[in-house]
């Protein structure tokens, strides 16, 4: 009767490990990437001024936060320090696959006798992928153009 239950036992047992296979997609998370340049955080601002002192523009900043499993809200703006002839704003989302960060999306816009350029824009995303935004941002004013660039850390969309 011993025997018995053990032969059934083991029978069970092997018929049940068998019946689960593991895949290498379930076992990839995104703990499995992350670097310096990402975030465990939904949400990632990078903020910057010109390497000199600058008399137009005063900061650079650039945000992005998840939205949803496969949507990202991407922000960015030039700050100047008074309204000023011309505002450059690049804004760069960047996704990454592998161990490197390329273009995604990108997008330009300029601001006339203003003294601040601002676009928020949401974007639908491929699951599953760390994403960044990249900004460039310029103030030109009397023939005289000042820049700066900004770099988010990536956070993760999927899930």
């Amino acid at each position: 009767m011993k025997s018995g239950i053990g032969v059934i036992a083991a029978v069970c047992m092997v018929f049940g490990l068998s019946q689960y296979s593991v895949q290498a997609s379930d076992v990839m998370n995104q703990e499995d990437v992350v670097t310096d340049e990402e975030t465990d955080q939904d949400y990632a601002e990078d903020t910057n001024t010109p390497r000199t002192r600058a008399n137009h523009l005063n900061y650079g900043n650039a945000t992005i936060s998840e939205k949803s499993s496969n949507e990202c809200y991407v922000e960015a703006r030039t700050q100047a320090f008074h309204i000023s002839d011309k505002l450059f704003l690049d804004i760069s989302l960047e996704q990454k696959n592998g161990s490197t960060y390329s273009t995604y999306k990108s997008w330009s816009y300029t601001g006339l006798n203003t003294s601040s350029l601002t676009k928020g824009l949401n974007v639908l995303v491929p699951k599953n992928h760390y994403y960044r935004v990249r900004g460039y941002h310029a103030v030109q004013d009397s023939g005289v153009k000042e820049s700066t660039t900004t770099l988010t850390k990536g956070i993760w969309i999927g899930n």
